[in-house]
């Protein structure tokens, strides 16, 4: 029945006479009606696709495919009841599947090459009246559009020109729409245009075009958007604005304050962006859009250009402004007190030049309503640009400390600049001095009455005809020396606006007259005196007091004397004072240009009693070594004092002849060697303390003979010296040494004997004889005779030596007990002993023993 329908089946595609082709389908001739059923389906290139073929699975199904322009129907996949057959045509229409349990046709990945006609031939109830159905299924494949580019024929257009864009696509199924969209420097986007036409023009270019551009491409299938594109519209430089900060207008153009920081912005719109050169005065200054001055100055006023060029295009643009710069004067106003009409009034300066423009001026406080009101007639005033003066009659001050304000104002100063000053009288009373110059050529008289505001009118008058002309604050007349009048009063005057009444002061002028509190002063020997010289009362004009000591000559300031002095007193001290050198007459001595005057005192220097005499009662050695000596004395009627210390005196008077030891000085001065020089000279020694009765002299040569003797001092006064004194020998004493060596020889015999002893009885083996004839023999051998000879000891005897030794003593040495010596021979020290032999010979032990006393 298969085989039968497949038959059928191919005679109706294959049989003319059977078929035929309609602009509806195919009209199927026999007994059965064929139904058609007509449909159309989008695919997208790459995607996946779904052709159906009836509601149902027919019994039997064959799929063709005719590609558009041709009539050729081509077999793609059937099923005839034994499963789907794919054809090799499917290769190239993408990857076809049969939809299970269906006769749908799945293409995954569908290609353009599937765009054309499917026909799905299904056959239905094929065992009893067959159905036939012919879907035709229109398939049109699509293409997305890929990402568009962006072309412009000119990104730089220069401002009213011409230029085009356009929006290039390498796929996409049409139609294709296009629009193009505007993008601001700010990041606002608007729809520039729109269209089916891939290229706009835009005509009259200008900056309002400037930004990001981009195309978006839309069909069917999906829509890109391509990558922004700058357009960039080259234009200007338009005419610069200048901006002035601080912001400040004139007449004349911008102004600005002396010391502010003046900044000149200048911009000019352009593209690309314009560089700037700014002009003083058509000098360049500097390069850049904002000029700025630091601290300006008012040599900075003049004008300012600004020069903007776009060097793209070569173009340029200029604008000037001009700048005036307000500067106030320097510092503050001036004020000054000036007396007038002959020290009866007052004027008030106040001025303050330059600046610009000039400042103001005004007289602060009640006192000028005062005045103008009191003493209209009498009020005066006098401005110009930089200054301004009052005059002020003395009797409208009703204080003596009157303030006086004068304000400048200025447009360059915030607040206005302020000088004040007081009008006061002189404090005190006017002063009078009288000096004499350095080589008493002159007399000056000087009068000053200093402080106040303004100062004082000071004036002259004197006897004879002296005086001199007023001067402000201080006034000095000058007569010659000599030339003054003694006992005349010479008098100063003084006046100030604010003082009705004239203060004097008066000099008179009278010769010194010196004192002394005593005319002789009495000092002992070696202690400071002090001379006293003063006036005996304030004399002008006033003139140093001059010391002369006792040989006449002027006294300064030396180690000797001290000078204190005052203007009324002058004190002379003589220090360390000495008979025969500072007894005399001394002399103060001053004057001035009216007189002179002296005064002498008598100084007399005594010296000290003379001390009572005293007695060196022993001098002798201390030891052997002769080095020092121990000197005792005592003085004659302690009782009744008078001295205050020792001269302890020394010579040298001979040497015994011999080698001179190491403590040996090589010279003294008047030194007695052997009898063959002068007498030699006396040392000395000072010993403060009267106390003193013992001394002992060291570090002396053992070989020398000396002489001492001892002399009283009373402060500077030496008494007698004693009757000297040779140092007496040591006394020597023998006892005392021998017996201490003997006694250190027995207990150094002792100690040797114990060792002996031990050394017999550890050694008896070697030496039975001496050891049997110390402890005897044992049992029957004690009853032998014995043939040997006996054992001897041989020691020397002590021996002293009593000769003086001046070297330190030297303690007995015993020699080695344990050094066997032969019999008949001298004991040699640090002899060997023999081998032990076999006790044949004889041992002799010596023992020697050396004490040497001093």
């Amino acid at each position: 029945m298969v085989a039968k329908l497949l038959g059928l089946a191919l005679a109706y595609l294959t049989t003319t006479t059977l078929i035929t082709f309609t602009a509806n389908g195919v009209e199927i001739k026999h007994n059965g009606e064929v139904i058609y059923r007509d449909a159309s389906v989008f695919g997208v290139v790459s995607k996946a696709v779904i052709l159906e073929c009836g509601s149902t699975l027919p019994d039997m199904y064959i799929w063709s495919f005719t590609k558009p322009g041709t009539e050729a129907i081509k077999a793609v996949v059937y099923d005839l009841g034994k499963g789907p057959r794919i054809q090799k045509l499917a290769q190239t229409l993408g990857k076809l599947t049969i939809i299970t349990r269906s006769a749908a046709l799945s293409i995954e990945k569908l290609p353009l090459a599937a765009h054309g006609l499917f026909t799905c031939q299904a056959f239905y109830d094929i065992e009893e009246e067959p159905i036939v159905y012919f879907y035709y299924v229109h398939l049109t494949v699509r293409v997305p559009v890929s990402k568009p580019y962006l072309l412009m024929s000119d990104v730089s257009p220069v401002e009213g020109s011409t230029m085009w864009m356009r929006c290039n696509l390498d796929n996409g199924t049409g139609p294709v729409q296009y629009r193009w969209q505007h993008e601001t420097r700010n990041g606002n986007i608007t729809a520039f245009a729109r269209g089916n036409s891939s290229t706009i023009n835009v005509t009259d270019v200008n900056r309002n075009h400037t930004g990001w551009y981009r195309c978006v491409a839309s069909n069917a299938v999906n829509s890109e958007t391509s990558n922004r594109l700058w357009l960039d519209t080259i234009f200007g430089p338009d005419i610069p604005q200048i901006d002035v900060t601080p912001f400040s207008i004139t007449e004349r153009g911008y102004s600005a304050l002396e010391r502010e920081t003046v900044s000149l912005l200048c911009q000019a719109q352009s593209n690309p962006s314009s560089q700037y050169v700014w002009f003083y005065n058509n000098s360049q200054v500097y390069t850049g859009p904002q000029y700025t001055i630091t601290k300006v100055l008012r040599m900075h006023t003049g004008d300012y250009a600004c020069l903007a060029q776009n060097t793209y295009l070569n173009t340029r643009s200029k604008k000037t402004i001009s700048l005036t710069v307000y500067y106030p004067p320097d510092g503050s106003p001036s004020c000054s007190l000036e007396p007038a009409l002959n020290h009866t009034s007052l004027r008030l300066q106040c001025s303050w030049t330059g600046g610009f423009p000039s400042p103001t001026l005004n007289w602060a406080g009640d006192f000028v309503r005062a005045v103008q009101e009191d003493e209209p007639d009498f009020f005066q005033e006098a401005n110009s640009p930089s200054s301004t003066s009052l005059l002020l009659p003395s009797g409208a001050l009703t204080s003596n400390n009157s303030l006086f304000t004068c304000k400048g104002s200025h447009r360059a100063l915030r607040e206005p600049a302020k000088c004040h000053m007081r009008s006061y009288v002189p404090s005190g009373e006017p002063v009078c001095s009288a000096y004499v110059t350095n080589n008493k050529q002159y007399l000056m008289l000087s009068c000053s009455w200093e402080g106040g505001a303004p100062k004082a009118l000071v004036w002259w008058e004197g006897p004879g005809g002296h005086g001199k002309q007023g001067e402000e604050n201080s006034n000095i007349l000058i007569l010659g020396y000599g030339t003054a009048r003694s006992g005349k009063p010479y008098t100063c005057h003084a006046k100030h606006p604010l003082q009705l009444q004239i203060k004097t002061c008066r000099l008179t002028l009278e010769a010194p007259v010196l004192l002394t509190q005593r005319r002789v002063v009495s000092v002992y020997e070696g202690s400071d005196v002090q001379l006293t010289c003063n006036l005996r009362a304030n004399y002008l004009p006033v003139n140093e007091i001059t010391w002369f000591n006792n040989h006449g000559v002027g006294v300064q300031d030396t180690s000797k004397y001290t000078l204190l002095r005052t203007s009324g007193w002058a004190n002379l001290t003589v220090r360390d004072t000495e008979q025969s050198r500072d007894s005399g007459e001394y002399r103060c001595t001053t004057s001035n240009a009216v007189g002179g005057t002296d005064v002498n005192i008598t100084l007399v220097v005594k010296r000290y009693p003379m001390p009572p005499n005293a007695t060196l009662l022993r001098a002798a050695y201390n030891s052997r070594q002769r080095m020092e000596v121990d000197l005792e004395w005592q003085v004659q009627n302690e009782e009744q004092g008078g001295w205050t210390g020792f001269l302890l005196e020394q010579r040298w008077v001979s040497e015994k002849p011999g080698r001179r030891t190491s403590n040996d000085s090589s010279k003294e001065e008047g030194n007695s060697w052997n009898g063959r020089t002068s007498t030699p000279s006396w040392s000395h020694i000072f010993l403060q303390d009267p106390d003193v009765r013992i001394h002992t002299v060291g570090r002396l040569t053992p070989t020398v003979t000396y002489q001492f003797r001892i002399r009283p001092v009373n402060h500077r006064t030496i008494g007698h010296p004693s009757a000297a004194k040779t140092p007496a020998e040591p006394r020597y004493n023998m006892y005392p040494a021998v017996i201490g060596s003997a006694i250190g020889g027995m207990l150094f015999a002792a100690i040797l004997t114990v060792l002996l002893l031990i050394f017999i009885i550890r050694n008896r083996n070697n030496n039975p004889r001496l050891h049997d004839m110390l402890f005897g023999l044992q049992h029957s051998q004690s009853r032998e005779n014995i043939n040997f000879p006996e054992d001897e000891v041989v020691a020397d005897s002590e021996e002293i030596d009593t000769s003086p030794s001046p070297g330190p003593t030297i303690l007995p040495r015993a020699a080695s007990p344990l050094t066997p010596t032969p019999r008949g021979a001298s004991p040699t020290p640090g002899s060997q002993a023999p081998p032990p032999g076999d006790g044949d010979e004889p041992v002799s032990v010596t023992i020697t023993v050396k004490a040497t006393g001093s």
